[in-house]
């Protein structure tokens, strides 16, 4: 972690004192099927490389963060839209919001349906996760 990151994680509290974060993201894990399979997915999506994949358990390295992705022999998929039920998901950033999308559906991502914005596409990795392209200007 650099020193601007260090710094950027502390926070103030009420009383304006500035404490240390209790621990950093290092990494996010999905449950999916086909670990390997999703693996191969989001290397292609994001353009990390894959530390390790096999049958169970894949993990890609980003530039300051990891993905990693077990296989669950019950997974079953997230539903959309989701009632307000969805747990979490991806939000990534792109220059051309719909070329990235395009790119995502040719590397077996699906839209999902309905849309529920204008300035970002929703879609579902093959595991059915709900992700979602917007303008990377927008991130700052």
């Amino acid at each position: 972690m650099t020193e601007t990151q260090k710094t950027d994680t502390a926070s103030t509290t009420a009383d304006n004192s500035t404490t240390a974060p209790v621990a950093t993201l290092a990494m996010v894990t999905l449950d999916a099927p086909n670990a390997a399979v999703l693996g191969e997915f989001y290397s292609s999506v994001l353009g990390w490389p894959i530390a390790y994949s096999d049958e169970n358990y894949a993990m890609l390295t980003g530039p300051s963060h990891a993905l990693g992705i077990g296989t669950i022999p019950d997974y079953q998929r997230p539903s959309w839209p989701d009632d307000g039920h969805k747990q979490f998901h991806l939000d990534l950033a792109a220059d051309d919001i719909h070329a990235a999308a395009d790119r995502c559906v040719e590397l077996g991502a699906t839209r999902a349906e309905p849309q529920p914005g204008e300035t970002w596409v929703v879609l579902l990795d093959p595991a059915g996760h709900p992700f979602c392209i917007s303008d990377a200007k927008n991130w700052g």
